[in-house]
């Protein structure tokens, strides 16, 4: 009799599981049936804000659903990815960060972790930074700059859209590489940044070319190098920094989605699938490409070993050179 009744509770819970199925694969496939929300740690104006902005429209398109952007600023990705984390792990918020992300648990004390507590979704875009100066300056070449930075110690300053961020390390491996000393000034995003380069209050700065290209093209500031590999094809009379003799320097921005960790794994890559979708369309093509950006949209498992190799690359960096947040 109790093997007859354990039987029957063994097939009852079997026959309970195996209709919960069906509920949990209607659900996913049913995603999304509301708007979406894209959380950017940085004011509108500056470069992850124009990617973002440029790949939701085609995603949501393909999703179905409105994908709502917003602005976050403020403590280099830290509260847009808490802003994130306190919504549900349903797909319906994402976080598109950028380059920060995989330095902030060097430099910040953290109230999550960045690697257990979100997951990669897909890398958006890469693009190398452009140093730029003032119109005004004297600067004509990286070489001029260089000069006048070790006769002056601390007289110059770059501006970074925060600690941690690509601007910084590409400014600090500068600083290494070159031997100088200059003195750093963060701001919440690339736009004011950029507008303190055209006022003639910063003295160099390394803008994405989102963000500087425009200004560059119209005369109201000077590039003097970009961070690349090889030269920007909308920039082809710059040279890298490589070039000019500094071998091993390199720093590419980049952009990528992420969502909470407990996310289902299939809402993740429909996720995936639709800004892999999105950088493939030709007008996203042809706008990133006038930008010099480049447009990746990769798998989460790809994303996911990008983001380990920038995490090495980057937190040894910023312990070797003692590098603090402002």
């Amino acid at each position: 009799m109790h093997t007859t009744m354990f039987s029957r509770i063994r097939i009852f819970i079997l026959a309970l599981l195996l209709g919960m199925l069906p509920i949990s694969t209607v659900w996913a496939q049913g995603f999304p049936n509301k708007p979406l929300r894209l959380v950017v740690p940085y004011p509108p104006g500056g470069g992850a804000d124009g990617n973002a902005r440029l790949l939701a429209q085609p995603m949501a398109a393909w999703l179905g659903q409105p994908i709502v952007v917003e602005n976050r600023p403020g403590a280099s990705g830290i509260l847009a990815a808490n802003s994130v984390l306190q919504s549900p792990a349903d797909g319906y918020t994402m976080l598109f960060d950028t380059f920060p992300y995989v330095v902030n648990a060097v430099l910040h004390k953290l109230p999550f972790d960045p690697i257990k507590d979100l997951l990669p979704v897909s890398q958006a875009i890469n693009m190398p930074l452009i140093l730029v100066v003032p119109a005004a300056t004297p600067f004509k070449s990286v070489q001029e700059l260089i000069t006048y930075a070790k006769a002056n110690p601390g007289k110059l300053n770059y501006g970074s859209y925060g600690a941690g961020g690509a601007a910084h390390l590409a400014a600090e491996l500068l600083a290494r590489d070159a031997g100088i000393e200059w003195v750093h000034v963060p701001y919440k995003g690339g736009a004011p940044a950029m507008a303190d380069v055209l006022a003639g209050r910063l003295s160099a700065y390394f803008t994405n070319p989102i963000t500087g290209l425009a200004h560059i093209q119209s005369g109201k500031i000077r590039a003097l190098a970009t961070t690349g590999d090889q030269r920007m094809k909308v920039l082809p009379d710059v040279p890298t920094i490589k070039e000019i003799g500094y071998k091993d320097f390199e720093v590419v921005e980049w952009n990528g989605f992420f969502v909470p960790a407990g996310t289902p794994a299939d809402v993740i890559n429909k996720l995936s699938e639709s800004v892999r979708l999105a950088t493939q369309q030709p007008e996203v093509q042809k706008r990133m490409a006038a930008q010099g950006v480049e447009p990746v949209g990769n798998t989460p498992k790809e994303f996911g070993i990008f983001l380990q190799g920038q995490i090495e690359k980057w937190s040894a960096l910023v312990k070797s050179n003692n590098i603090r947040a402002d």
